[in-house]
């Protein structure tokens, strides 16, 4: 049989120019589509985004307050240290579109990141054509170049790939930094775990647990005795663990069942002074309590993890997907720009026609219920409602069905014995 390498393909088996490529384009969209502010409404690469909102949360600072110590964060410290230090390092010449600008290009750093890590993970697991043409397939992918713009849910994905590659690469220390750091910008990192203790002997769980977890709490005993040694209200810091589980249901089949049909937003930036506005309700309570969903993913995912009898690396990075696609599932509401962490994982799962396609089908259901239908919805407060109901449902139900399919697709790889 004769074997092909990436000279053979030409251009196309050009990483570095791939690279090139790919930061050139997301530059200049940045160039020709700038941040714009009008009438306090982003209009320019930005709009239907968080970047806004962010920035009008790091612009408290101006009058030296500061996320942990005078308001709460919804999020772990990683990401408003960021936007607050940007802030801040502008001095008085600070202004919406060069923060967002210069966020934007940091964003993209961890952006580039991830095309490395996909093609670096992919040939690992499907060899060196796949993996390069994985990186292809990454950097054509519309919706991440939206989420440069958007919010940060790059660097999240970047932690859980890094966590990964380090995982497989038996680099475990540098794994366990990989994943504490992503929990410290949100907790999905954190699930590799679960595979962790499936997949590795209790010397290598332990090592690379112990500095997670100890990267993490080392950070928030920081953040406490801070707030305690000047007098703060420690609330400030609690609530950033605990603020996302406190919504109302929003865009899951949990928010049907609920009624509710606006997205998971907070309140007005003043809120963030209050930590008890992070337990205000903005919508219906659940129907089925939080504590039942969780409870019946974790069921669902010891199954698996006593039936999982593929325990090769493709095995371990279907079950690191597979236990982050249930999570999702379970979770009272649904974001946009979680696609960021879960389209690398279908197009390393499944490296086919199908696999890509599944992934522009779910990235195009997603973007079809927000913005397409959200923005029409000025007239009802954000709200759901009339003609917009029927689509609505259907785009809700379509996308759940879609992530119990993959779920399904990577059990089954699960119960399949590695090729020797």
């Amino acid at each position: 049989m004769t074997t092909i390498n990436l000279k053979q393909i030409g251009l196309l088996g050009d990483f570095r120019l791939l690279v090139i490529l790919f930061i050139a384009f997301r530059l200049m969209m940045l160039m020709v589509y700038q941040p714009l502010l009008i009438d306090d409404v982003e209009r320019g690469v930005g709009a239907q985004g968080d970047r806004l909102y962010h920035y009008q949360l790091a612009e408290l600072t101006k009058d030296g307050k500061y996320p942990f110590f005078d308001w709460w964060s919804e999020f772990p410290p990683v990401w408003y240290t960021i936007t607050t230090t940007v802030y801040q390092s502008q001095g008085e010449a600070v202004d919406y579109s060069t923060w967002s600008i210069i966020m934007a290009m940091i964003v993209l750093v961890f952006e580039t990141g991830n095309l490395i890590l996909i093609r670096a993970i992919g040939t690992h697991l499907h060899g060196e054509i796949t993996g390069m043409m994985l990186g292809w397939v990454y950097a054509l992918l519309f919706a991440p170049i939206v989420f440069i713009f958007w919010n940060f849910e790059s660097l999240v994905a970047f932690f859980l790939l890094l966590g990964i590659y380090y995982i497989l690469k038996k680099r475990d220390i540098r794994s366990g930094l990989a994943i504490g750091l992503g929990a410290l910008t949100k907790f999905t990192p954190a699930l590799i775990f679960g595979a962790v203790f499936r997949y590795y002997q209790p010397n290598r769980i332990i090592k690379l647990v112990v500095v997670a977890v100890g990267l993490f709490a080392l950070v928030y005993a920081i953040l406490f005795f801070n707030a305690q040694a000047n007098e703060r209200d420690t609330r400030m810091v609690t609530t950033s663990l605990t603020a996302q589980f406190g919504k109302a249901s929003y865009q899951t089949v949990w928010a049907l069942l609920d009624g509710n049909y606006r997205t998971g937003n907070f309140g007005s930036v003043e809120s963030h002074f209050d930590p008890t506005s992070a337990d205000a309700l903005y919508g219906n309570p659940s129907v089925i309590p939080s504590w039942l969903r969780l409870g019946g993913a974790i069921i669902i995912g010891l199954f698996i993890f006593i039936t999982a009898r593929r325990f090769d690396d493709k095995g371990f990075v279907a079950f690191v997907t597979i236990t982050v696609f249930i999570f999702f599932l379970q979770a009272q509401g649904w974001s946009p720009q979680w696609l960021a962490q879960i389209l690398p994982l279908i197009i390393l799962c499944f490296p086919t026609k199908n696999g890509i396609l599944t992934a522009l089908i779910l990235a195009g259901v997603t973007f079809i219920e927000y913005p397409v239908l959200f923005i029409r919805t000025g007239d009802t407060g954000g709200e759901i409602s009339g003609a917009l109901m029927t689509p609505f449902i259907a785009l809700v139900l379509l996308r759940t069905i879609i992530l119990i399919a993959l779920c399904v697709a990577l059990y089954l790889k699960l119960r399949q014995e590695p090729v020797k």
